[in-house]
Order: structure tokens, then C-alpha cells, then sequence
């Protein structure tokens, strides 16, 4: 059978076999799925062999880059040591252990997070997210608060598409016939300066009024009532959204003040992302829960963490006496090849210097993009940190009225880039395509992905026009 034809099945067994996350259906059954068959550094290949660059490190994650042979090393040789035993009853492995040690010691050293003290492992963000929701509750039962339960995200923020993590999540779409979301979860602003700012506002004033806003809310509700406040150090999904100045600075003391948990969601900006270890080091946060996921394997398998802090774990070693078992965890927790993959992977990202490549190649990639769009009449605003940038594109640059939903002008964007062999993301909440490659793409790459992306936009915006 010709590569042609092996594609071409590939497809229709596609079609008539596989449920995709996250798909329309309809595009799906029509135009069939695209299939990649390998990868190398910041490249992947169709089974047709057509060549991407991928300016998206998968949904954000292969940080790393492809092909990675330490990986595959590390992920067999402890396949044929144990392959799998569980950690339920104070089982464990050594690369449990030895991951969890190096977690603990780059959150202390690399983000000055030394409050950090324990950490459990799963299998992705969304049930890392999940876990948070259950011990925040946990932790209040065990305080004798049963009142203070409720959690507060924040519109267009993305932690997980499980029903409790994909409650936190306040993005539309992914509430959209599924019933969500759950009891127990507020809402509170986007923290985005460029659609948020009032004419004239600066960004303190701004962040000084979203902070506000959220001190009327605990009021609203009652403090006694509010477990946690989640959020991501640089909103991801929700289109990239740094935090405008001063924003963290206020939040945390209304959080402190109100006896209310801090949830730093690290799962895209953790692990050399931002051009720095961890968010929580870049912007000064004192998270009282991590979330970790993505980078912390470069996605070569399956693993999540929640990083849980001295206080915390304080309460719920007292609370043993009373409860014993802390009934909570996966099959899958701890699992020794996700460890092993984990460790090699995070000797990678320290050994070829990775965090700092990042710092380096987002400048150059930004530079890139400002260079060739800055003065686009479609592009709004240009924005990011290290290796995570977003472009937000807009009907009319004057006003930043944007472009009517129908139009999706970043999508038309997405499908010609890859029509044109770069891969980037669309993203589901304002007219916004993310940038997130791998951490060692390299100069020649930074630019190619600027020019293809620019070549894109042009070409969007000539079917706008038409």
C-alpha cells in the first residue's frame, strides 16, 4: 500500500472509530482528521509527509521538543525495572520520590516558593485541578468550617474540562450543554488591560479596581464562605493574558486577609515557559496550592502534580487522627515510568539551558511579530512573556471593536499558517492566536515563524476584503 493510500485510511478508520476531545464533529466527519506520524526538536510530519513547525509545542506542553531520545531511554528502562506499581497505603517507587524531591527544590530555589512542602501526583491538569477542589474542601472540614467551600476563578480562565475543573474553567463553550457549571464556583473579572482598561485608566488603577471588584464579592458572599482563589500567573486558553501591573500585589492581601486559599495554576507556565523557572517566581506569588502538569514530562507521558504548602499539609497530617485514611488519589498516581520520564526531562531543561533559551527566542519571536504587525490594521495588540505570546486581532484598531463572530479571523489565520507548514493555535475565548513553541526552537525557527505567520495574516486579511 503507497503513503497515500495508508493515509487515506488512516483517515476513514479515523472517521468511523475515534470521539476527538475538543472537535467539532461535523469538520471532523467532513474533512477528516489530521494525523502526524512523527517529530523531531520543534518539527512534526503528516503521515503525508508534510513538515510543521510547530509554534504550539502541542496544546503547549512538548517543551522539550520532539523526538527526544533521553526520554525514551529513561521511560524504557523503567518500564523494565517495575513498568507500574501503585502508591495507595504508603506504597511508593524511587522515581517518585526522587521527582517529587526536585519539584520541591526548583519551586524553593528557582521561585522562592520554600512554604511549598508536599506534593501529589496524577495524570493531568484536569484532575490536578480537581484534586485542589477536594482538598481545599478537606482542609476546611478539617478546620470545622464546613460553610467555607466556594471557589473564585475568573472569566476566560482555563483549569481542566473535567465537571469540577471544568467548572473553574469560565470559558462558554466548554460549559455549552454539559450542565456546568457545578454549585460552588464564582466568577469574578479578566484581568485584561487591553479589552478591560477604561479610557485613560492605567493599569494599577485598573488592577486597583479588579481588586476591588473581588473585595466586593468576598463581601457579597461572605468570607466565611470561600475556600480559594485560582488563577494562572499569565492567563493561557483564555488569550494569553498578562497580568496588568500590580495586579498580584493587591489580590494576594485580600486573599491573606480573608483567610482564603491561593491556587497558582503553573500547568502552561510552568517548567521555563515564561523565560523563568515558574509564575509564581516571575510575579512574586505565595501560592498556598500548585498546579503542575505539561512541562513537568514535556507531555512524553501522562503526569500532573499538586504541590501542597507547609501550612496546608499541617492541617491534614492533624486531621489523620480523626479521619485515618486520606481517601483520595488515582490508579495512576506516582507512576514509576512518569517519574523516571519526568526526572530525564527536567535534566534536560537544566542541562541545555532551556529556561533561558526561552527568555532568549520569545524576545527575538516577539520582536519578530511586532516588526512585521505592529501596524497591521487587524492586529490589535501583540502580547506575552518568554516562549507564551498571543496576537489579538481586531476589526478596527481605533475603536478594537472586534471582528464579528462569524468572520473567526484568527481561525482563518490558523488554517492558512498551516496550509503554509506552521502550526499555531486559535484560541476559543476572543479573537487571539497563541504562541508556544518549544524551548529549544532556535533563531532560524523564530523566524520562520514570524514570516510564515505574518504571510497568514495577509492572507486572512485579503479574504476579509474580498
Amino acid at each position: 500500500m503507497s503513503e497515500s493510500s495508508s493515509s487515506r485510511r488512516l483517515a476513514e478508520l479515523d472517521k468511523a472509530t475515534v470521539l476527538h476531545p475538543v472537535t467539532s464533529i461535523r469538520e471532523q466527519q467532513r474533512s477528516g482528521p489530521f494525523v502526524v506520524r512523527s517529530g523531531s526538536g520543534a518539527t512534526v510530519v503528516d503521515t503525508d509527509g508534510h513538515r510543521y513547525l510547530d509554534a504550539a509545542a502541542g496544546l503547549w506542553c512538548v517543551n522539550v521538543g520532539y523526538g527526544r531520545e533521553e526520554l525514551a531511554r529513561a521511560a524504557a528502562d523503567e518500564m523494565r525495572r517495575l513498568g507500574y506499581f501503585h502508591t495507595f497505603g504508603a506504597s511508593s517507587n524511587e522515581p517518585q520520590i526522587r521527582l517529587a524531591e526536585r519539584v520541591l527544590r526548583l519551586l524553593h530555589e528557582q521561585a522562592g516558593a520554600t512554604q511549598l512542602a508536599r506534593v501529589f501526583f496524577g495524570c493531568s491538569g484536569s484532575d490536578a485541578n480537581d484534586t485542589q477542589i477536594k482538598l481545599v474542601r478537606y482542609y476546611n472540614n478539617l478546620r470545622g468550617l464546613p460553610r467555607k467551600k466556594k471557589i473564585v476563578s475568573r472569566r476566560g480562565a482555563y483549569h481542566g474540562l473535567t465537571v469540577a475543573s471544568g467548572s473553574l474553567t469560565a470559558i462558554p463553550i466548554y460549559h455549552r450543554a454539559f450542565d456546568l457549571p457545578i454549585d460552588g464556583v464564582l466568577y469574578t473579572s479578566t484581568p485584561h488591560a487591553y479589552r478591560g482598561a477604561a479610557p485613560g485608566e492605567d493599569e494599577e488603577a485598573y488592577a486597583a479596581r479588579l481588586a476591588a471588584e473581588l473585595e466586593a464579592l468576598i463581601a457579597r458572599e461572605g468570607a466565611d464562605t470561600i475556600a480559594a482563589f485560582i488563577a494562572e500567573p499569565i492567563m493561557g486558553t483564555g488569550g494569553v493574558l498578562v497580568p496588568p501591573r500590580g495586579y498580584f500585589e493587591r489580590i494576594q492581601p485580600i486573599l491573606r486577609r480573608h483567610d482564603i486559599l491561593f491556587i497558582v495554576d503553573e500547568v502552561i507556565c510552568g517548567f521555563g515557559r515564561l523565560g523563568s523557572w515558574f509564575g509564581t517566581g516571575c510575579y512574586g506569588l505565595r501560592p498556598d496550592l500548585v498546579t503542575l502538569a505539561k512541562g513537568l514530562t514535556s507531555a512524553y507521558f501522562p503526569m500532573s502534580a499538586v504541590v501542597v504548602s507547609e501550612a496546608v499539609w499541617r492541617v491534614l497530617e492533624a486531621g489523620s487522627e480523626e479521619l485515618g485514611v486520606f481517601a483520595h488519589g488515582f490508579t495512576y498516581s506516582g507512576h514509576p515510568v512518569g517519574g523516571a520520564v519526568g526526572l530525564a526531562n527536567l535534566d534536560l531543561i537544566e542541562s541545555e539551558g532551556l529556561v533561558e533559551n526561552a527568555a532568549r527566542m520569545g524576545a527575538l519571536l516577539r520582536a519578530g511579530l511586532a516588526e512585521r504587525l505592529a501596524d497591521h490594521p487587524y492586529v490589535g495588540e501583540i502580547r506575552g512573556r518568554g516562549l507564551m505570546l498571543g496576537v489579538e486581532f481586531v476589526a478596527d484598531r481605533a475603536t478594537r471593536e472586534p471582528f464579528p463572530a462569524a468572520v473567526a479571523f484568527h481561525r482563518a489565520v490558523m488554517a492558512q499558517a498551516r496550509q503554509d507548514g506552521l502550526l499555531v493555535r486559535a484560541l476559543p475565548f476572543g479573537d487571539v492566536v497563541s504562541f508556544s513553541p518549544p524551548l529549544c526552537v532556535n533563531e532560524g525557527e523564530v523566524e520562520r515563524i514570524a514570516a510564515i505567520f505574518a504571510k497568514a495574516v495577509d492572507a486572512a486579511a485579503a479574504g476579509v476584503a474580498r
